[in-house]
């Protein structure tokens, strides 16, 4: 019975772990392509698409589309650097609560979004809580598997999430 909780709650963290990451990483991909995203927030945008005959790239040329896109990994960088000495000084749960919180609020942020200035500190603050959750991905994987796969967990966290 031990041994079938421990896989449980290695599935939920693995669970919640790809929630986090795949939402970060590559949910924008997905919503700056979309009609009615680029009409309320990048109209010049959505015009160069419906005139682009061709050239894929040529549609989705912009700074601020760029400036959307990329807040989001480098407020990450930023945030993992940082969150090495929060963890070290006010230990892992706090440093955990902390990330997930700031990703809770900067996904909220983006989901009330009424112009791309709070669609960008919503990024940034998603940001912040993935540059968090990936100094302790590993440190959860670990607790939550059995001894086993403890070793292959790690080595490839990223296959697993």
């Amino acid at each position: 019975m031990l041994l079938l909780d421990l896989y449980i709650d290695l599935i939920i963290t693995c669970i919640v772990l790809t929630g986090l990451l795949h939402h970060a990483w590559y949910a924008a991909g997905g919503v700056t392509s979309m009609d009615p995203f680029l009409k309320k927030f990048f109209p010049e945008v959505f015009r160069k698409k419906q005139e682009a005959k061709t050239n894929q790239y040529c549609k989705y040329d912009n700074q601020l589309l760029q400036t959307f896109t990329s807040s989001l990994y480098l407020a990450a960088l930023v945030a993992s650097f940082f969150a090495a000495t929060v963890t070290r000084v006010m230990g892992r749960k706090w440093s955990m609560f902390g990330g997930g919180l700031t990703f809770l609020i900067g996904a909220a942020l983006n989901g009330a979004a009424k112009n791309v200035a709070m669609l960008i500190v919503g990024r940034i603050l998603l940001g912040i809580g993935v540059g968090f959750a990936n100094q302790v991905r590993y440190l959860l994987l670990n607790y939550s598997s059995s001894s086993i796969y403890r070793s292959s967990l790690h080595h490839h966290g990223y296959a697993y999430i």
